[in-house]
């Protein structure tokens, strides 16, 4: 677990290395870096429009492969110039976006008997889904269902949808369904305050 301060600056150093990059092409080099920055850990960075909060951009690493700095500063920058969906952002453009980091704990199988006994199993506003069959895989992170209103059927079809795979994949005996927790810590406004958001509350 990360506190309000260390996610405060970890919002910080994703908002400036995107603004280096942008301008330099290359990453920020940070000195004197937390020890809890150091560990691995999976984390996604998520660009909103203001005031609108537009999806801009959304890039990450699933799983705890490289150190949390190391993959922050990948994901900020992919985030903002290799998300596929979107063109890359402007320089200009940042001081109208939102910069949400979601830290993430390693994903989880969920083991079933039955595959009606996903729903019940998945916590919306805690829980992250990664589904996977084959070669395809989709993930969503976990503001994601709350934000579109979604129950844990929905949330399931809709990473179905992210993998390209039928919406109903979900009941498919074959496919793997990981659920995984993220901290959220996004500003409150472009370059405001940023706090952490908690949907269980």
């Amino acid at each position: 677990m990360y506190n309000l301060e260390e996610g405060k600056k970890l919002v910080f150093l994703a908002r400036k290395n995107i603004e280096f990059y942008l301008e330099k092409r290359k990453n920020i080099e940070i000195q004197d870096i937390p020890e809890s920055f150091k560990k691995n850990c999976g984390v996604f960075v998520t660009l909103h429009t203001y005031p609108k909060y537009s999806l801009r951009g959304c890039i990450g690493y699933p799983e705890p492969v490289l150190p949390l700095i190391d993959a922050l500063l990948d994901a900020s920058v992919s985030s903002a110039t290799r998300d596929p969906r979107f063109q890359k952002v402007r320089p200009d453009e940042l001081k109208n976006l939102v910069i949400e980091v979601t830290v993430l704990t390693p994903p989880e199988l969920v083991n079933v008997k039955d595959v009606m006994e996903y729903p019940p199993k998945i916590e919306v506003g805690k829980d992250g889904l990664i589904v996977e069959l084959g070669f395809r895989k989709g993930l969503l992170l976990p503001q994601v269902p709350v934000e579109e209103k979604w129950n844990s059927e929905e949330f399931l079809s809709h990473t179905c949808i992210k993998a390209g795979l039928p919406l109903d994949c979900w009941m498919d005996d074959r496919t793997k369904i990981y659920k995984f927790q993220g901290q959220i810590f996004s500003e409150t406004r472009p370059e405001g305050d940023v706090i952490e958001k908690n949907f269980m509350e």
